[in-house]
């Protein structure tokens, strides 16, 4: 079986999103949906959108979001369309780009995961269904619940409505903010979960999706925090990848073998949580391989 191709660059620049996905050779068709984490209040490590702004253009896409499922009590200012939209204009995502939350209104799309490990189904935003396509830009990163964020996390809490994201961190218990987080839940069976759920956005597009992972800002801890840790890596570069589970793994990869001196804070991160049980887990639900070959495109 052909390994997964991964392209991979060290630039960070943001002319080097449009380079990479002109070597992937993947058109984005149709109506675009681009995926990305435009940023909590407070929190300083997002991806700009002057950043973005390039790639997103070329593929003329629209920026798409879902509502979160944490409040004001932990710092959360985008759990409502109207402070979500509030926090978008602040950020510059609204004056640059068509942005869309998709869960602004219901009732929400229900995808079904029949062979899902812990769940069965996955609830996202409605106006999904306007989409064609989906170029999912995430931001490489750690995360305080999933120990690393990157294209499986973006698939499955990120796509996921308010609800959904109930759902999958509750293990299936719960699609409301008032209770799921007092549900008893064991790790691997969360992480599990969002396997589960980022299968669901991945068959929904079939063909029509490509993954970009930037490895820039490399904090222990995710955008959606309003407090978060400044980086404690130097950026790495970006990959691009039609396989989300093997541009995960490219991406612990890259950091785990990296001798940067907050290298052993960012493992910590991911371990402690266990984090790389998330990329086992899609690998089991066969929608992509770890075993994947590098591509580095500034070696050509």
């Amino acid at each position: 079986m052909e390994k997964s191709k991964v392209y991979f660059t060290s630039d960070t620049n943001r002319d080097a999103l449009v380079k990479l996905y002109d070597k992937l050779g993947k058109e984005l068709k149709g109506n675009v949906a681009v995926k990305l984490h435009t940023g909590e209040r407070g929190n300083q490590n997002f991806l700009r959108p002057e950043f973005v702004k390039p790639l997103v253009d070329k593929v003329n896409g629209t920026v798409v979001e879902c509502n979160t499922a944490y409040g004001h009590d932990m710092g959360g200012h985008r759990f409502n369309t109207m402070e979500h939209e509030q926090v978008l204009k602040e950020h510059g995502w609204s004056e640059n780009f068509d942005v869309e939350i998709l869960d602004a209104a219901g009732p929400d799309m229900v995808l079904e995961v029949p062979n899902g490990l812990r769940i069965q189904e996955n609830y996202v935003g409605k106006d999904l269904n306007k989409y064609n396509s989906m170029l999912v830009l995430s931001h490489f990163k750690g995360h305080p619940m999933g120990g690393f964020g990157g294209g499986l996390k973006q698939l499955s809490i990120g796509v996921a409505s308010t609800a959904g994201k109930c759902w999958i961190h509750s293990v299936g218990q719960s699609r409301d903010m008032k209770d799921c987080w007092e549900k008893p839940v064991e790790q691997d069976q969360f992480l599990e979960a969002m396997g589960d759920a980022a299968e669901s956005v991945h068959d929904y597009f079939k063909d029509n999706i490509v993954y970009v992972n930037v490895l820039k800002n490399l904090s222990v801890d995710c955008d959606c925090c309003h407090v978060a840790e400044d980086p404690c890596m130097k950026d790495i570069g970006v990959m691009i990848s039609t396989d989300p589970v093997a541009i995960d793994q490219a991406c612990v990869d890259m950091v785990f073998n990296s001798k940067d001196p907050g290298r052993d804070h960012f493992v910590e991160r991911v371990e402690s949580r266990n984090g790389r049980h998330t990329i086992e887990a899609a690998e089991k639900l066969g929608f992509g391989s770890r075993d994947y070959e590098l591509i580095n495109i500034d070696e050509e």
